[in-house]
């Protein structure tokens, strides 16, 4: 657990707020974001589409799949219309625990986020390599009920855990501990509609430590939800998970981040 405001060192939570055109952000954050940027340039249309996916995908666990109980792992700054804001819209009641490692996120969250009167939040500030230390804080613990369904959230996450193998661990051992009928709300970065020169360049980018993001293919992405039940249509670009009537879709190149809900 983070202790003080590291303003020197990349974090993807103050990036993702760059990109989103937030002001809570410092110059390294910055300076990633742009190098990122020349890589993927409609990277900013990706951070939008991203959080629309979330908001779709959590209004319709609270409003249509009976799930008032989420768990928000890699929360990110506060912005319009949050996990918990979206849940209440559907189910007053609705309760959620946020996690982040960012002290900077649990100092804005606690501020700016408060949930409904019948509602509860809570912000958790852990770090998704250590899963058994979230699934046991006494926060979560006393807030959501886990022998009951809960909705999981890991909303552009995993993408920084460099090891496959780890991120499939993790996942594994979150949604072991949640109640048949939880739910899986995931989405992660790919660079499978990227052409060869921009794949080079994201390699190179990689490479050098910069962008701290592993993308993977949509084959390693389908092997989070293991052998959870998939809602129609499945692991999509984001933009292509259940987007309004009338949506004019970007292409999954601009978009490249896959997205999709499982339940278990």
């Amino acid at each position: 657990m983070a202790d003080h405001l590291d303003t020197s060192t990349v974090h993807p939570a103050r990036r993702y707020n760059y990109w989103l055109g937030g002001k809570d952000h410092f110059a390294a954050d910055r300076e990633s974001g742009d190098l990122i940027e020349k890589a993927h340039p409609t990277i900013r249309l990706t951070a939008r589409e991203n959080r629309a996916f979330l908001q779709r995908a959590v209004h319709h666990l609270a409003a249509d799949a009976g799930i008032d109980q989420f768990l928000d792992i890699g929360t990110g700054l506060p912005t319009a219309d949050n996990t918990h804001e979206v849940a209440q819209r559907a189910n007053p009641g609705a309760r959620v625990v946020y996690v982040d490692n960012d002290p900077m996120v649990m100092t804005h969250a606690r501020a700016l986020l408060s949930g409904t009167d019948t509602g509860r939040t809570c912000y958790i500030e852990a770090d998704l390599r250590e899963p058994g230390t979230i699934l046991t804080h006494p926060q979560l613990r006393d807030t959501l009920d886990l022998s009951r369904p809960v909705g999981l959230t890991l909303v552009a996450v995993l993408h920084f855990i460099d090891s496959t193998g780890q991120a499939r661990d993790i996942v594994h051992e979150l949604l072991s501990a949640l109640a048949p009928g939880s739910y899986l709300t995931l989405t992660h970065g790919t660079t499978d509609f990227a052409s060869e020169q921009e794949k080079a360049y994201a390699r190179d980018v990689i490479g050098k430590g910069i962008a701290g993001v592993f993308p993977r293919t949509h084959e390693e992405i389908a092997s989070f939800f293991g052998d959870l039940e998939l809602l129609d249509p499945g692991i999509v670009p984001v933009s292509a998970w259940r987007p309004p009537a009338g949506t004019t879709l970007p292409t999954p190149h601009d978009v490249a981040i896959y997205g999709g809900v499982g339940r278990r």
